[in-house]
Parts: structure tokens; sequence; C-alpha cells
């Protein structure tokens, strides 16, 4: 967000979440070439000028909308309270996160936007995924090749919940969690 742009009133915290839930909202639907800049205005009930005096481009405003919704995740630093109910946080946020059809819409949409506007998915990354698969790795026992194993595990739940047609409970993404651990053999 851009500071000191100017001096007057004190910017309205409810503008400016009705303007992060639009380009949000219209991200998930769109993806980042479809959604503009009069789109989120509009969706948000706000004059265009609203947006640019808050963020300098489209892609800084989505990459806000990003972390303003990644913010509403359970937080790393909850993670840390000892190792089993750590992996057992870890677990119950990752099923929630997968099972929620608003972020895999996010998920989806960082992905197919990574090659056109790079900078989403490296904030999604820096803010959100990064510091998990930190603390994910940190919880992996007498593992060698903790990026090998956190990406076979990572990547083959995203494949289970974006490509295949099943819409599963956070309770069913959990079970699979599980399972595909202990059949890789990998020790928590």
């Amino acid at each position: 967000m851009t500071e000191g742009r100017g001096r007057g009133r004190p910017r309205d915290p409810q503008v400016d979440e009705a303007i992060l839930e639009a380009a949000l909202d219209l991200f998930i639907e769109k993806g980042a070439q479809a959604t503009s800049l009069e789109q989120i205005a509009k969706r948000a009930g706000v004059g265009k000028l609203s947006l640019y005096r808050r963020w300098e481009s489209k892609e800084e405003l989505l990459a806000a909308a990003i972390e303003n919704a990644r913010s509403r995740t359970p937080d790393v630093q909850l993670w840390q309270s000892g190792e089993r109910l750590a992996i057992d946080l870890v677990l119950d946020a990752v099923s929630a996160t997968l099972a929620d059809p608003r972020m895999r819409g996010l998920l989806g949409q960082l992905i197919g936007s990574s090659q056109t506007h790079p900078s989403l998915l490296a904030t999604y990354w820096k803010h959100y995924l990064g510091p998990r698969r930190e603390l994910a790795g940190a919880l992996l026992k007498g593992d060698d090749d903790r990026e090998l194993t956190l990406d076979m595990l990572i990547g083959t739940a995203f494949y289970r919940v974006m490509v295949h047609p099943d819409d599963l409970t956070a309770a069913e993404i959990r079970a699979y969690l599980v399972t595909l651990v202990d059949r890789m053999g990998v020790e928590i």
C-alpha cells in the first residue's frame, strides 16, 4: 500500500477492506488478466480514484488483497507450541485451507497467473507458503532431503484437491494427508 501520498482526512479502513475483498473476489473469479481496476472499484462501491490513492497498480492491489486473505489463516507462531500439537495444527490448518473452495480458487488463480503476474505468487510464497513450509520441514524427522519430501507431500496434496473433481471435507483431506505421510514412510 502506498503511504503518504497526500493530505486530507484519514483513510477509512472499511473502504480499504471493501476494496481488498472486491479485488480478491474478482481475482478468484476471473484471474489477474481479466480483472480490471474499474471492475474492482465498481464491486467495492468506490470511485477508481480511491484505488489509485491507495495502490500504484493493479498488481500491487491484487498482492495486497492476497495478503489480506492470508491474514485470516492460522498464524505460524501458533504452530510452535509443542511438537505434537504443532503437527496437529499444521494438518488441521492445511486441511481447512484446501477444503475451502475460495482458497482453492485463490491457489488455482495464483498458479495460473504465475507467468504473467509473478509477484502475486511471490507475495503468497513469502508471507504464507514459505513460513509454513519451513515449519513443516522442521517437523520432519530423520529426513535427509526435506525439500524433496515437502515437494512430494505438497504437490500430491495440491493435485488431489485441485485436479480431482471430488469436493473433500477438511476431515477427508486430513485423513488423506496422514495416509500420504504414512505411505511415504515419513516420520513426523
